[in-house]
């Protein structure tokens, strides 16, 4: 399933939430049979809530709804706020709930990022936007910029199996019967899907065990292949050595290749990591646009004039080499060149270029933490194979009594 070129797919790009949660919700309240939805942030504010009341909707005209949160991610929903999911019939799985100690939330490797929903497998959305009022701009100064994209077409049955075979893996109390449920799963799940548009697309994960580098190692592919443009926009870039070897070598061939990153970052820490990469980058010709209009939470790229990826994956130690992520990755130059559009919008408009002149020259500490800094990404994929890697585990929310277990997609 990882990295399969699958034909015949119309795929929609999806910027912000204005776009994305219309689009989900109506989704979900055409649902016939089914709704599979991961996210890693759920919150009970005015976006969580209508969600809320779509997936209720749903469960109570007979739909069956699964629903899985990250513990991480979404620790303080109320009692009332799953509890009356569960009781209109939502199954609600938490990955890695946790414990805390003092206060302090301890699950902090090895989340659930992705961001998948699938409705009636023949519609399903991936990408990096959470169920949060803060996706919407409305929210204020500190509104995410983001992206997600819906697919109709052969690819959804992939994106379908894989959230069976996710949901059917995570409960360990299933584990005697998986191979039945791997069995039911295979039958219920179409083979394949008609052919909707003109897209060429794979759905790609990360996860801790047999696709531990994969959303990476397409990523560097289509880098090594570009031949004259690369636009990378990501939230938290602090990519692995091969990664920049390859951007480096790319530029130096006389690839235009530009980076939007985040000038205003909800978390200090983000621009620092990055900014110890600035004068690598910017000596080999990289290109680097800061945006600046309100915190980017984007995940997406384009090569070329077809090649382009939207998803959950960012480019930092936590997505690359820790946490479950999914992208697709998509060859369609229409698609590639709205994506582009929208991008190249951001850097003329809510950008500042960052001039190797203007940040100086690397002495005294800077140059020690900067050579630091760049080394450490030459090891860091390899020290994070020394944490646990113990398999993902869903527990119900609320109870198991509450909560039934999962039994295979519905007929």
């Amino acid at each position: 399933m990882n990295g399969r070129w699958i034909e015949g797919n119309d795929i929609r790009l999806l910027e912000n939430g204005e776009e994305f949660f219309p689009r989900v919700f109506a989704c979900i309240a055409n649902a016939q049979r089914e709704v599979v939805l991961e996210t890693f942030i759920l919150f009970e504010d005015k976006v969580g809530l209508q969600l809320h009341e779509a997936l209720v909707a749903a469960a109570r005209r007979g739909v069956q709804v699964d629903v899985t949160i990250d513990g991480f991610g979404s620790p303080d929903l109320s009692d009332r706020f799953i509890g009356s999911l569960v009781e209109a019939g939502v199954r609600m799985h938490v990955f890695e709930p946790g414990t805390r100690l003092f206060g302090k939330r301890l699950n902090v490797l090895r989340r659930m990022h992705r961001k998948i929903v699938v409705v009636d497998g023949a519609v399903a959305f991936v990408g990096g936007i959470n169920y949060s009022a803060d996706h919407l701009a409305d929210f204020g100064p500190q509104a995410k910029q983001d992206y997600s994209v819906e697919i109709r077409g052969p690819l959804v049955a992939d994106i379908h199996r894989f959230t069976h075979a996710a949901l059917a893996q995570g409960q360990r109390y299933q584990r005697v019967r998986q191979w039945w449920r791997r069995r039911k799963h295979l039958r219920s799940t179409p083979d394949s899907l008609p052919r909707l548009g003109s897209a060429a697309a794979m759905f790609v994960v990360r996860d801790n065990t047999e696709h531990m580098s994969d959303i990476e190692r397409h990523y560097r592919i289509a880098i090594r292949a570009a031949r004259h443009r690369i636009v990378i926009a990501n939230a938290y870039f602090f990519p692995g050595y091969r990664f920049m070897k390859e951007l480096r070598r790319a530029a130096r061939r006389g690839v235009d290749v530009r980076l939007i990153l985040q000038g205003e970052p909800d978390m200090a820490i983000v621009k620092t990591a990055a900014g110890m990469l600035y004068h690598h980058l910017l000596a080999a010709g990289v290109r680097i646009y800061e945006y600046r209009d309100r915190p980017l939470h984007g995940k997406v790229a384009l090569m070329d004039d077809e090649w382009a990826t939207v998803g959950s994956s960012n480019l930092d130690p936590l997505s690359l080499a820790l946490n479950l992520e999914a992208n697709v990755i998509i060859r369609d130059g229409a698609f590639n060149a709205h994506l582009y559009e929208r991008l190249d919008c951001l850097m003329r408009n809510s950008c500042h270029q960052i001039e190797r002149e203007a940040i100086g020259e690397l002495r005294g500490w800077h140059l020690v933490r900067s050579f630091l800094a760049y080394h450490f990404t030459r090891r860091y994929p390899g020290w994070a194979s020394w944490l646990p890697r113990h398999a993902p585990r869903l527990q119900p929310a609320l109870s198991q009594r509450l909560s039934p277990a999962y039994h295979g997609p519905k007929e």
